[in-house]
């Protein structure tokens, strides 16, 4: 059929109708009607000539240039509609669809490509091409800046543009369209009273001008006062300081375009408010370099040992409003990848995990350690025996998930995790050296350590591609410069190797906004952040966090006490899921709240002989003396000295949370709300003698 179809297409009428192949036959010489080819005696020459004739016959009749076919009947291009007065519509379309077409808008019809879009040239030159992307992308930033200079996105929003043909004419064109404004295009043959007509009936603040000249003519009804609501000139073209005078005497704002397009690395990005584990929240000022810098730091580093692949996926359920997560992002953004959220809720975040199959994931330290207490509370000895060998791979540098062990231990352990993950990056706090060395022997990814904070856009150090060991948090990144500074009062001394970690560099923020005196307390005369943490320098050139300064305490005999260490370590105990330290400086020893891990507090009682409900054992004294003993255990096995361990402690049955305001948005304790919701406790705590 398709042959046959295609043996009809070489035929073909003219307008009398004739067929073309008749008016071929016009041209040749007549024949009788008895002649057959069979009747001819024919060299082979001629044959061969009369089939080269019919092979260019053929040629001429499938390449011959064919007539347009309208796409109706020329003689009725339009059908009459039955309403009172005559009304025609397209033979092409019903009135259905003319109504539906019309919603389509001007800043959607804009193709999408890298193909060529607007020429221009300079005398003499070839011309260049700006593509159809760059074009989209410039006039999506110029919109923005028309928005930053008081510009509503909306329609009732008129923006005069003053000027020849050129591209950037029409990226002006699409700005507007992009954030629902009115374009209102003028020109020179208008006159000025019509000039001055349009400017007033649109109320027209803005007008972008190609050349000086224009401008000019523009400010001077704007002295005369007749185009009152003219208040900013944007042009095209570079301009006079005595242009810039001019407009600043009659109150017009004059900018070059270039002003309004993409923002400098020093111009604010964002406020960041920090969490507020102490006082009001202070918002900090990140600057487009700020993250700029940090970002590629972190690329740098992973330079020709990890690349982030369009393929990777990351999921997102740290919150955005801090900078951890979107800086985890925008890293993703700058290859490519891919970003998933979780539902919102965050016990389903498991759930959400097994369905995105993630291959970057970023964490924090208490849910990696609620992942090892799952894990490690297996006792089982081919377990333990499969996460040395692992281990011993990871000390000569081999970070593989396929292996023996793999296969036969820990698949299952990644399936819980989506099964494709390639990198995890912990930040926010310490996480103990086990739990790491354990997880990346179990995961089979690479898992990075970075330690920063929200004034220095995130992050200052981060863990070594290679550096498998634990118990540091890295070098610094190229952005920041880390340095530590004497607390005489704690004994902690640079020449040691220890003391406050102070950063300075493309990373460190502005400061604080509009509070000039927290400000001066974080950043001194030579731009170094002060962050508050202590930290000591390793042999190899890492840094380890010891704790937080505004947190260290003293306790009565002169003791210090880094409280944040402390709770790291209990919190490796099975029973214990979050942990409270605390001391005064009137007392000897410590106390703490505890709260009980629900998924295995019950258990791990019952295996102790003590039976109940999770409520009934939190008010158990001999399960609260059997959590006490294996708390010490715990401490003395990381180190802990004497008037480290906490000597008495409250069972909690409900945990620290986000919207109990117990925990920031990060997941740190709130301790100055903690002391005060459990006063009445840690009173009674001290009313008694300890344990």
């Amino acid at each position: 059929m398709q042959f046959q179809d295609w043996l009809r297409s070489l035929r073909f009428t003219g307008g009398d109708g004739t067929s073309e192949m008749d008016n071929l036959k016009t041209l040749l010489p007549s024949l009788p009607s008895s002649f057959s080819l069979s009747s001819l005696s024919l060299s082979p020459s001629s044959i061969i000539g009369l089939g080269a004739l019919a092979s260019l016959t053929t040629y001429w009749l499938v390449t011959r240039p064919r007539p347009i076919q309208p796409p109706c009947d020329l003689q009725a291009q339009s059908i009459s509609v039955q309403v009172t007065v005559l009304l025609l519509v397209s033979q092409m379309t019903n009135q259905n669809q003319v109504f539906q077409r019309a919603i389509v808008t001007n800043s959607n019809m804009f193709c999408a490509g890298n193909g060529p879009c607007l020429g221009f040239r300079k005398p003499g030159e070839p011309y260049q091409w700006i593509s159809y992307t760059e074009v989209a992308e410039r006039a999506q930033v110029l919109g923005s800046g028309l928005l930053a200079k008081g510009c509503k996105p909306n329609p009732q929003q008129f923006v005069g543009i003053f000027a020849q043909n050129r591209p950037e004419w029409v990226i002006v064109e699409l700005a507007c369209y992009t954030f629902s404004m009115a374009l209102v295009p003028l020109y020179d043959t208008l006159g000025l009273d019509a000039m001055v007509h349009i400017l007033n009936l649109a109320e027209i603040s803005m007008v972008i001008c190609d050349k000086e000249d224009k401008a000019e003519s523009l400010l001077k009804n704007k002295e005369k006062g007749v185009t009152p609501t003219l208040s900013c000139l944007v042009l095209f073209n570079p301009f006079s300081a005595a242009l810039l005078e001019r407009g600043r005497k009659c109150g017009v704002e004059i900018l070059q375009l270039s002003q309004i397009m993409p923002p400098k690395p020093q111009d604010l990005a964002v406020v960041c408010f920090t969490s507020g584990t102490t006082g009001k929240p202070k918002g900090a000022m990140i600057t487009h370099g700020n993250i700029a810098s940090n970002t590629s730091s972190v690329i740098k580093i992973l330079e020709g040992y990890f690349v982030i692949r369009q393929e990777d996926v990351s999921i997102s359920y740290l919150p955005l409003a801090h900078m951890f997560e979107r800086m985890i992002q925008v890293s993703m953004f700058c290859h490519g990848a891919r970003v998933g959220f979780y539902q919102g809720d965050i016990s389903l975040l498991m759930d959400d995990i097994k369905t995105l199959k993630p291959t970057f994931f970023p964490v924090v330290p208490r849910l990696l350690n609620r992942i090892y207490d799952k894990v490690s509370a297996t006792h089982h000895s081919l377990l333990h025996y499969a996460v040395r060998r692992k281990q011993a791979e990871l000390s000569s540098g081999v970070v593989r998930n396929n292996s023996m062990w793999d296969r036969l231990i820990f698949n299952k352990i990644q399936a819980s995790l989506g099964g494709n993950l390639r990198f995890i990056l912990t930040a926010s706090a310490p996480i103990s050296p086990t739990v790491l060395s354990f997880l990346r022997a179990t995961l089979g990814c690479l898992i990075f350590e970075g330690y920063g904070q929200t004034e220095c856009t995130a992050g200052c150090t981060f863990s070594m591609p290679g550096d498998w060991s634990a118990g540091h948090v890295g070098a610094p990144l190229p952005c920041a410069m880390v340095k530590l500074t004497d607390i005489p009062d704690m004994n902690y001394y640079a020449k040691n190797g220890e003391g406050e970690i102070c950063i300075r560099g493309h990373s460190v923020f502005r400061g604080y906004l509009k509070d000039e005196e927290r400000t001066g307390e974080a950043l001194d005369a030579d731009g170094w952040l002060h962050t508050g943490d202590v930290g000591q320098w390793l042999p190899n050139g890492t840094l380890r966090i010891v704790d937080r300064k505004k947190h260290i305490f003293k306790l009565s005999q002169g003791e210090y006490i880094a409280p944040e260490k402390i709770e790291n370590v209990y919190t490796r105990c099975v029973p214990v899921l979050q942990v409270f330290v605390h001391g005064d400086s009137l007392q000897s020893y410590l106390i703490g709240v505890v709260v009980p891990d629900p998924e295995v507090f019950v258990d791990w009682a019952k295996e102790r002989g003590i039976v109940g409900s999770y409520e009934e054992l939190c008010q158990n004294p001999d399960v609260k003396k059997a959590v006490l003993e294996d708390m010490t255990a715990v401490g003395k096995e990381a180190g802990l000295k004497s008037f480290e361990q906490v000597k008495d402690f409250y069972l909690h049955p409900e945990m620290f949370s986000v919207s109990n305001g117990l925990l920031t948005p990060t997941l740190k304790s709130k301790r100055v709300d903690l002391r005060r919701v459990f006063s009445e406790q840690i009173a009674q705590m001290y009313s008694k003698s300890p344990i």
